[in-house]
């Protein structure tokens, strides 16, 4: 026998006989999570939330809006009927849904919604006991990134909380990375701040360690109103560079924006608020540099 085909065979026998791993599955990135609070109503935490969602998906972001506040203004703003939310935030947080069941795609692209509706209103009563309370959400986000193939990596959830501190906004903060705090430019917004900001740090003592403030957006801005400037220049004497240097005018563009159904980007791309929300969103991605480093 030629020793030179014996070699040859045995050494594909040997091969044969090699089990080959199959190759390891990448762990799934968390996305980074940032909670758009305020205890403040009417401050501009859902016309931030849908629109910084906006400006991120437009530069390239994979983006989610968890919309946490029974009224829906995140959803109905984005232009999802009611009768289109087969699963909402409600169903996610008492556990008869998965996250990934209730997200639903909305008309700008690489930007999805879980959706909200009223019953969230009375989450509290049906969970206020149970020991997880404060992390429903938390639990409901790990997983977000590791479904089946074909389903988006986000890179960006931002949960747009109710208008006050209740267990919805403890459940936001508890998953967040950070907190994203509108700030309307008016007499009492250092007031309110400052109430927030306890409310974060004992969050952090209690539930989330890890949880910082991303940064303070000044919305609202009216550069006719001597009060406004002073609130800028008060906020930002107070809270240093947390502040982002973007700051939101008030704008007629941006107010009816969400009577159409959409975010302003797309009502009307040119006008002031939504280039300071381009701008806004330019800054965040140039802050978390800074966070993940």
């Amino acid at each position: 026998m030629n020793s030179a085909s014996s070699v040859e065979r045995a050494d594909t026998a040997e091969s044969s006989s090699v089990p080959v791993s199959a190759p390891q599955p990448q762990l799934a990135r968390m996305p980074r999570v940032l909670a758009v609070a305020n205890q403040k109503g009417g401050v501009g935490k859902t016309t931030t939330a849908i629109n910084l969602g906006t400006a991120l998906a437009a530069i390239g972001q994979e983006v989610l809006i968890i919309d946490l506040d029974p009224q829906g203004n995140a959803s109905t703003g984005l232009g999802i009927d009611r009768r289109s939310r087969r699963y909402s935030t409600y169903d996610v947080l008492i556990g008869e849904a998965s996250l990934l069941d209730a997200i639903i795609p909305t008309a700008v692209p690489q930007l999805r919604l879980a959706p909200s509706t009223l019953d969230l209103s009375g989450l509290e009563l049906e969970i206020g006991q149970a020991r997880d309370r404060a992390f429903r959400l938390r639990a409901a986000l790990a997983p977000l990134n590791a479904g089946e193939p074909g389903r988006p990596q986000f890179t960006y959830v931002l949960v747009d909380c109710p208008p006050s501190l209740n267990l919805l906004t403890i459940n936001a903060m508890a998953a967040a990375n950070a907190i994203l705090v509108p700030l309307q430019c008016e007499f009492f917004a250092l007031e309110g701040l400052s109430q927030l900001l306890k409310t974060v740090e004992s969050v952090r003592q209690q539930l989330n360690p890890d949880l910082a403030i991303h940064g303070i957006v000044l919305t609202m801005y009216d550069a006719r109103n001597n009060l406004s400037g002073q609130v800028v220049a008060d906020v930002r004497e107070f809270m240093g560079s947390k502040v982002y240097e973007t700051v939101i005018p008030r704008n007629v563009r941006v107010s009816e924006a969400p009577s159409y159904g959409k975010p302003v980007l797309v009502y009307d791309l040119k006008c002031s608020g939504s280039e300071a929300y381009l701008r806004l969103a330019t800054e965040v991605i140039q802050r978390e540099k800074e966070f993940c480093v």
